[in-house]
């Protein structure tokens, strides 16, 4: 805003002094916070691992190359585990999402102030807690295995394709909508020709896009048990097997990059 310096001329400045002095003090507070919660890492931290950690991490580089490579005879199964655990978990959490997605959507909702709150509280509860916790979770219920990897990606993904979908569905064009709704067709029809057509390049998106971060968490549910190539690393580092985890680090490498390429290609052709 203008101002005038001490020869009367007008000069810009950004803030007011008012402004200013709010800025410096919401900065002030920043420092103040980060220097406490510095304070506190440093006196639950040891730093003398943290000084040392250059010369832990030189040591298991140089154990762990040159990989394993006989070793990839092994992992052929635990791989396609992984994929299996990402695709089945992606397909069973659109199921669920798709009508949690219509039920939260403002606009197709039947209730907004008893079916919307609730779809709503699936899609945050879902969405709220780690695919690791609820295999953890699904482990002690159903046991150790693939399964409890696949309830675990469907579950974790719902309410994140639930909220895309739902955003979507309230974004779509009315007028489409209004024009059939003229024509006497009931709701189902409103909803099959007036709605799901505007969504379903958005639906595929999504679709594609959570099963491809769906593999990159399936590949570490192995760690606690819920299959898949994690499995295999976790028990490679159990017995410091390093040649053994640096070739499973770029097996999983090389599958997440290959997932990326392919969403990547399905996205292209669907917009």
């Amino acid at each position: 805003m203008p101002v005038q310096d001490l020869k009367g001329q007008k000069i810009w400045q950004r803030r007011t002094g008012r402004e200013s002095i709010s800025h410096w003090i919401m900065w002030l507070i920043g420092v103040a916070i980060f220097a406490f919660c510095w304070q506190r890492i440093s006196e639950t931290t040891t730093w003398f691992f943290v000084w040392d950690a250059p010369r832990i991490a030189n040591d298991i580089w140089t154990r762990a190359t040159p990989p394993r490579w006989e070793y990839i005879t092994q992992l052929g199964q635990p791989i396609w585990d992984t994929l299996n655990i990402a695709t089945l978990g992606t397909i069973f959490s659109l199921i669920l999402a798709v009508p949690v997605a219509f039920l939260a959507a403002s606009n197709t909702t039947p209730s907004r102030y008893l079916i919307r709150p609730i779809a709503l509280l699936i899609i945050v509860s879902t969405r709220s807690i780690n695919s690791l916790i609820w295999a953890l979770l699904l482990i002690a219920i159903i046991g150790p295995g693939v399964f409890a990897g696949v309830i675990a990606i469907a579950i974790r993904s719902i309410g994140f394709c639930a909220k895309l979908l739902y955003e979507a569905i309230e974004e779509i064009d009315q007028t489409q909508v209004e024009a059939i709704t003229a024509t006497g067709a009931s709701r189902w029809q409103v909803m099959a020709y007036g709605i799901v057509p505007q969504i379903l390049p958005a639906f595929a998106g999504i679709a594609v896009f959570r099963w491809d971060i769906n593999i990159r968490e399936s590949t570490v549910l192995g760690l606690v048990g819920a299959g898949g190539i994690g499995l295999q690393l976790s028990s490679s580092l159990n017995v410091l097997a390093w040649p053994q985890v640096s070739l499973i680090l770029l097996v999983i490498l090389a599958a997440v990059v290959i997932s990326e390429w392919v969403s990547a290609k399905v996205r292209g052709a669907i917009i």
